[in-house]
């Protein structure tokens, strides 16, 4: 791929599969995004639905549509997204990579992470995807630091999306829907959405202890959350955070996105 215009880079809160397909005001900011953000060339997905042991990167050409849900309507289940993959892109992701080995991966395909989210904003599926996994052993500072190492394909195109959610509780979620959210998720978000807006990323690593009880609550478990490091160690000197569909769905789940650019 040729060099380009360095891409900004998201974090995007995807939530309720059902997102991908409801004309509710997250698909229509999505829609929006991918009419407006600069047109890549490429697209990097780090999802919260693909957890490893070890690090991997999906080389395949043609990955196919996960359904890794259930109970929801068979409009969801039919949904495709005919993507290529990136194979070239990601094997210079495994060589930027050299803080661990990357693993190739020929089976993964696109979970919902990742295409619920890119079907409204590319909804013709016309530019490659490729996924890099969580190793859901590591801690906040791995992810980070990998991140980091990434920065190089921005230049070479591609949009890196981390797709999860700054609070994601499901054992809390209020199916009945209504404007209810949870002091304990309120008071996550706002302290991230502080600490990113002084690019405090020191606090933001040390979160578990900065904010004990009430960080186990908004993460019982924190693949949701583990995306965003990746997106933060992108964050280079002098590129601001913008935040989008900061809202809550169900009580207990923060829509709140975000990209990072230039000022």
């Amino acid at each position: 791929m040729k060099s380009s215009e360095r891409m900004p880079v998201l974090f995007i809160g995807h939530g309720n599969p059902m997102n991908a397909i409801t004309e509710n005001e997250f698909h229509r900011k999505w829609q929006e995004l991918g009419k407006t953000l600069p047109r890549p060339q490429a697209i990097l997905s780090i999802s919260a639905h693909w957890v490893t042991e070890g690090t991997k990167v999906a080389t395949t050409g043609h990955p196919e549509t996960i359904h890794d849900f259930g109970g929801f309507p068979k409009k969801l289940f039919e949904q495709q997204y005919p993507a290529k993959g990136s194979p070239e892109m990601a094997k210079l992701a495994q060589e930027l990579i050299t803080a661990t080995h990357v693993q190739g991966d020929n089976s993964w395909g696109l979970d919902h992470g990742t295409w619920s989210v890119l079907l409204p904003m590319y909804p013709m599926a016309d530019i490659p995807v490729f996924q890099l996994s969580l190793d859901y052993g590591k801690p906040a500072s791995y992810h980070y630091e990998t991140g980091k190492q990434l920065n190089k394909l921005r230049d070479k195109g591609v949009l890196i999306i981390g797709s999860g959610n700054l609070v994601h509780n499901l054992y809390k979620v209020d199916w009945n829907g209504g404007n209810k959210v949870y002091d304990w998720a309120q008071e996550f978000d706002a302290k991230f959405t502080e600490w990113m807006n002084k690019g405090d990323h020191s606090s933001i690593l040390n979160y578990q202890k900065e904010l004990g009880n009430v960080a186990e609550m908004a993460h019982p478990t924190n693949e949701h959350l583990l995306p965003l490091f990746y997106i933060l160690g992108l964050q280079q000197k002098g590129e601001k955070v913008s935040f989008f569909n900061d809202k809550f769905d169900m009580a207990s789940v923060s829509m709140r996105s975000l990209v990072i650019q230039n000022a």
